[in-house]
């Protein structure tokens, strides 16, 4: 059996679809299942058993002989959340019992980090950076460093783990992340409904409007990596998982723009305050440790991964 926490959100689902192509069909899904739209992610999909989180551990303290992966996807995601005690429980703490069930089974792991650990990037984007020398810029990026901070410390570790320390992912199935959707997705929804695109301006002196760049990364490159690593097992640590080019928020419209065959109308609008404080103007992931390792390299462009959502999935609302 392979397990995979946060099936129901966008990455758990892609990564249940992937398995299933690949005919692994004994996936146990661990999640709150109790969102509707998150549901619909699941729809079409060869599942075993679904298990709720609150109940996981007592769950596999009986099943775990069976058990011979877990991804652990599920974690409180989002950015503008400011009740550390949510991430604390849900992110860290949750996170801490995971390690130590596959460390006390034998199970190897993989986890989901973040870009959000690297806060600012003025330090870089370097993979092998100590997270104790990181300063992440809000509470969900603070827990997924505490986690990288603890599981680094510790002497007992699974006989494999990865954390993928996730940049911009987009792609199909995140239908239901509202505003932690991504760019793509509410860029695609604007032009759609009213042919132009509003983009932030730069409250940057280092930045024009429109060149604040981001590490954007299709979700089917994600899912690459998570079975390229299942079958790897070996090299354990932290690693990167972006493109490791950044991209511009006016590429971004121009590919957009294109594949819609829709006349280029950007307009330009002040970044809001709640975020502007803490925004990012540029992430780049540092790639050198991941690629150090035999798997396929480079990842899309982000015109292919545009291309390839909106025409296979956005236009008509399909998933994954």
């Amino acid at each position: 059996m392979i397990i995979i926490t946060g099936a129901c959100g966008f990455i758990g689902s892609c990564l249940i679809s992937r398995l299933n192509q690949n005919n692994f069909n004994t996936i146990v899904a661990v999640d709150e299942f109790l969102s509707k739209n998150k549901l619909k992610n699941l729809n079409g999909k060869r599942i075993l058993k679904r298990v709720q989180r609150d109940n996981f551990f007592e769950w596999l303290d009986e099943w775990q002989q069976e058990v011979e992966f877990i991804f652990h996807l599920g974690a409180r995601t989002d950015t503008t959340e400011k009740n550390e005690e949510i991430f604390d429980r849900l992110n860290f703490s949750y996170s801490k019992k995971i390690w130590n069930a596959c460390c006390h089974y034998h199970i190897p792991l993989i986890y989901a980090s973040s870009a959000a650990t690297y806060g600012d990037g003025k330090n870089g984007f370097d993979d092998d950076m100590s997270p104790e020398n990181l300063r992440p810029l809000n509470p969900y990026g603070v827990s997924k460093n505490n986690f990288d901070k603890w599981v680094l410390k510790q002497k007992k570790k699974p006989f494999f783990w990865a954390g993928l320390k996730f940049f911009n992912v987009y792609g199909p199935n995140e239908y239901h992340k509202g505003r932690m959707a991504s760019v793509i997705f509410h860029a695609y929804n604007e032009i759609k409904k009213n042919g132009y695109l509003k983009l932030f301006k730069s409250h940057n002196p280092c930045f024009k409007d429109g060149e604040q760049s981001r590490d954007f990364i299709y979700v089917k490159d994600i899912l690459d990596v998570c079975i390229f690593f299942m079958h790897h097992r070996k090299n354990s640590g932290i690693y990167n998982l972006g493109t490791g080019q950044a991209n511009t928020f006016l590429d971004l419209a121009d590919s957009l723009f294109s594949v819609m065959n829709i006349k280029k109308d950007i307009r330009f609008i002040d970044t809001p305050f709640d975020i502007r404080e803490n925004y990012q103007y540029f992430t780049q992931a540092k790639m050198n440790k991941l690629c150090a390792l035999s798997l396929k390299y480079p990842f899309l462009p982000l015109q292919d991964g545009i291309k390839d959502y909106v025409t296979k999935y956005l236009n008509d609302g399909k998933y994954y």
